[in-house]
């Protein structure tokens, strides 16, 4: 029995082997959805479908985005969690995500098991954004109102508990800013309100204002991370308009059903990494006043663990009431 079990054992492990090359390398063989949880037009949305033309291009099967927003994102985050682990359906999401513990007391799949990282990529600064007639031509100055006249200025986010609403509490805590919160149905939804004098200001991930900062219509007071962005050369870093203690920096990443083979989560980082270096998507970043750059693997489970203590302070410090 000994001598027939090491041959049967090294049997199976090669055809698993096999099987796992297999898979690699038929993946994709037909198409890939990509649910994005929340409406046209936002910053997850509009780097989701870059990336998922790039996949397509790359790999000859489609990649493409199906809108599902609602409740936070957590319609379409429990859609892909309850969808079948073999690479075909995924999810495309930012920092909200890590932020979603904080915001639920139960959510309808297991945040820690149902849902496996697979990278994140498209790294963009956060942005102080005003319409571009508000009064406020610094960050300082708009601190300095909000705290003389408590309850005048407002701000939009695509809903409670998104990344802009609690980046924006963030910002409250590092630069006493005071304002109040109007949640709407999406980011886009929120810069439409801007646009309009609906609301004072918003905290937006760049890719998701760049177009109206281009066409003119809003202007940037502050941006996240050590250096001003190539795109945007004339905008100071928080640091230099006087919040050095505020790093908030988003992300749009993918994530995939439990159960996804090794071999295809591993074919999806490949593709990504090549697409994220290539030059017409490295330009698009670019444009879009982001950093291309892949977090995968190990690294991205990595930064979501330290992305969701950061949050799990600033929700301790807003007291917010989970729904």
């Amino acid at each position: 029995m000994t001598r027939m079990t090491f041959p049967l054992a090294a049997a199976l492990v090669l055809a698993c082997t096999a099987m796992g090359v297999q898979a690699q390398q038929a993946y994709p063989d037909k198409p890939v959805k990509i649910v994005v949880p929340y409406p046209p037009g936002g910053a997850v949305d509009q780097v989701t479908r870059r990336i998922a033309q790039k996949l397509t291009e790359q790999t000859g099967q489609s990649f493409f985005v199906e809108n599902k927003a609602g409740a936070t994102g957590t319609i379409g985050a429990a859609q892909v969690a309850r969808s079948p682990g073999d690479g075909y359906t995924l999810m495309a999401n930012d920092t909200t995500y890590s932020i979603l513990p904080q915001v639920f007391r139960k959510l309808p799949w297991d945040h820690a098991q149902d849902l496996v990282p697979v990278a994140g990529f498209n790294f963009a600064p956060t942005a102080v954004v005003v319409a571009a007639g508000s009064p406020f031509k610094t960050l300082g100055e708009m601190v300095a109102y909000s705290q003389a006249h408590p309850g005048k200025l407002n701000y939009g986010t695509g809903g409670a508990g998104t990344m802009p609403h609690f980046a924006t509490a963030a910002l409250e805590g590092a630069s006493g800013l005071k304002a109040t919160h109007v949640p709407f149905k999406g980011a886009g939804e929120a810069t439409m309100a801007l646009l309009s004098g609906t609301i004072d200001f918003q905290i937006a991930s760049t890719p998701g204002v760049m177009g109206q900062v281009r066409g003119g219509k809003v202007r940037l007071l502050a941006v996240s991370g050590d250096q001003r962005l190539k795109a945007l050369p004339d905008v100071p870093t928080f640091a230099q308009a006087g919040v050095p203690g505020y790093k908030v920096v988003n992300f749009t990443g993918l994530w995939a059903p439990r159960g996804t083979p090794g071999p295809v989560l591993e074919k999806l980082r490949s593709e990504i990494a090549t697409a994220m270096a290539s030059s017409d998507v490295q330009a698009f970043a670019d444009d879009l006043g982001a950093v291309p750059r892949v977090v995968s693997g190990k690294a991205f489970s990595d930064k979501l663990q330290a992305d969701g203590q950061l949050w799990e302070a600033v929700a301790a410090r807003v007291s917010i009431d989970k729904q």
